[in-house]
């Protein structure tokens, strides 16, 4: 089964992810991570893992697992 890990420390909310996500499972937390953005969380249950959060992230802030 696969898995999106995200790096919320590597996030800097610039929103490609989310903008680009074809189920819109992507949205911003609610909370900052050490460099004061606010960070992207994942609806893991809608996720296809398509991998175009990976492709369009500038900040290699995911990764999916096998």
């Amino acid at each position: 089964m696969s898995k999106l890990i995200i790096n919320t420390e590597s996030c800097k909310a610039c929103g490609y992810c989310i903008k680009f996500c074809p189920r819109q499972v992507l949205h911003f937390s609610e909370n900052m991570n050490s460099q004061s953005y606010t960070y992207v969380e994942a609806d893991e249950e809608n996720c296809i893992y398509c991998g175009t959060c990976y492709t369009v992230c500038p900040d290699m802030v995911f990764e999916i697992t096998e």
